[in-house]
């Protein structure tokens, strides 16, 4: 653990404050990482990175350390008194931006289709959803976003190994390839954070004004460090779930 986690007193509100979000920019002001506020404080002890206030101006660990903490701002207990929470760090030293890609998976799949079967548009528990190939892959349907679909388990029973227009089935939506960018996730999840608002591009945020009816939950995996399960192949048949 680092020197900066040991000041930080493990009271229980704290403890929840830890493992919040903390968006992460590049030295150009490009959001590049969300990162939790325990590893922020770890990042900005080390000299990796600075915090970055409302009026932008950036502060390494010992001037925010020392800086004021007004009625408004969160906080966190150290050994000699308390820290503001930094809801945004500005990397010193990396320029690199990450690409805009939706890691392929079970979960995302899931979060495309909001946890909704594509064929009855019942909305159910992940346990009551399997994953469905629109052209079996018995029919040489490929594991691919615009092949699978979330389906519960009696519309999975109903088709079988047939084709959608086989089963006299309809999709509810023609599945795709998602166009979420990395940090959609985070902005527009239940928690938000108004420190980000700056930092997030007006197409993200347009492109997710119109899609957040969907409550999509995604997890891309430039945000995710820890590696899903990954997509596991089934037959088409309703015995197996995916």
């Amino acid at each position: 653990m680092s020197a900066a986690a040991d000041m930080v007193a493990p009271s229980l509100p704290g403890a929840g404050l830890l493992n919040s979000k903390v968006l992460v920019l590049n030295r150009s002001y490009l959001p590049v990482h969300v990162t939790s506020v325990k590893r922020a404080f770890a990042l900005l002890y080390q000299g990796v990175a600075k915090a970055v206030d409302e009026q932008y101006h950036t502060f390494d660990f010992d001037s925010w350390r020392d800086l004021s903490i007004e009625v408004q701002h969160e906080r966190l207990g150290i050994v000699d008194g308390f820290i503001r929470v930094p809801r945004v760090l500005l990397l010193t030293a990396y320029e690199r931006v990450p690409k805009r890609h939706v890691r392929f998976s079970r979960f995302n799949i899931f979060a495309r289709d909001g946890n909704t079967c594509q064929y009855c548009h019942k909305k159910l528990p992940r346990t009551e959803l399997n994953l469905d190939h629109v052209i079996p892959r018995s029919r040489g349907g490929m594991s691919t976003w615009e092949n699978i679909v979330c389906s519960c388990h009696h519309c999975n029973r109903r088709k079988g190994g047939r084709t959608p227009d086989e089963a006299g089935m309809h999709l509810f939506r023609k599945p795709r390839r998602p166009e979420w960018t990395p940090f959609s996730s985070e902005m527009f999840s239940l928690r938000r954070y108004r420190e980000w608002m700056p930092y997030l591009s007006q197409v993200d945020s347009a492109y997710w004004n119109t899609e957040q009816w969907r409550r999509y939950t995604i997890c891309c995996g430039c945000l995710d460090p820890l590696r899903l399960d990954p997509l596991r192949h089934s037959e088409d048949q309703s015995s197996e779930a995916l």
